[in-house]
């Protein structure tokens, strides 16, 4: 019997963001430990691991032959892990710059969300693709009306790399909503450049939370 992965670049490319996230997870930690409070510390254990498990979920379910309900399992757990990373994202910011009523507050919320869409897609996986993706970016973009709230605690240079990773995220996410472009049939298409702006996306607000989040 011969070994081979399912959905090599998916995999392997996602594979790669799961150790590049957890090198991410260290730095972040490392640098909020010598700098912040501890409540930065947790945001950032909490933003970096968010990042472990979804890559590490897409690298296994992408690359791992499993019997037909395994995949589904796994397929499951890596649709979920995207509400914990949009969560994970938020998590720096509210326990950290906007730590204080406001900020448990829409901590609280977002990680209520995030648990109402993991139960949601592991009870009714076949939601159709178009509200898959709508829910992604609805909550994606929750931080639009909390403009005026974030503008006092965070400089602009966030906000430009907040909006530079969203914007990969959004585009990569059409790509996959419309099942488009489809480039090379059987290799390479709109799943394999979805993965690749998800990984863009996280860069950027990675390197908005290291840089402009993390206490200096």
């Amino acid at each position: 019997m011969s070994f081979h992965l399912r959905e090599p670049v998916n995999g392997l490319t996602h594979g790669a963001g799961a150790v590049l996230s957890a090198v991410g997870l260290v730095l972040l930690v490392r640098t909020a430990a010598a700098r912040g409070s501890s409540w930065a510390v947790v945001g950032f254990v909490v933003f970096g691991t968010s990042l472990v498990l979804l890559y590490t979920a897409s690298a296994l379910y992408h690359l791992l032959p499993l019997s037909a309900r395994g995949t589904a399992v796994l397929r499951r757990i890596d649709h979920s892990m995207i509400y914990v990373l949009i969560a994970g994202t938020y998590s720096p910011i509210f326990l950290g710059p906007l730590r204080g009523p406001w900020g448990w507050s829409l901590f609280a919320l977002v990680w209520a969300v995030a648990a109402a869409g993991i139960v949601t897609k592991m009870l009714w996986f076949d939601t159709p693709r178009w509200l898959t993706v709508l829910l992604y970016v609805a909550f994606g973009n929750l931080v639009f009306p909390l403009f005026p709230l974030l503008r006092q605690v965070l400089p602009a240079g966030a906000f430009l790399w907040i909006g530079i990773g969203g914007l990969f995220y959004l585009v990569g996410a059409l790509f996959y909503g419309l099942k488009w472009p489809r480039l090379a049939p059987g290799r390479f298409g709109f799943h394999e450049l979805w993965h690749l702006f998800v990984m863009a996306g996280s860069f950027g607000h990675f390197w908005a939370i290291w840089r402009f989040v993390t206490p200096r």
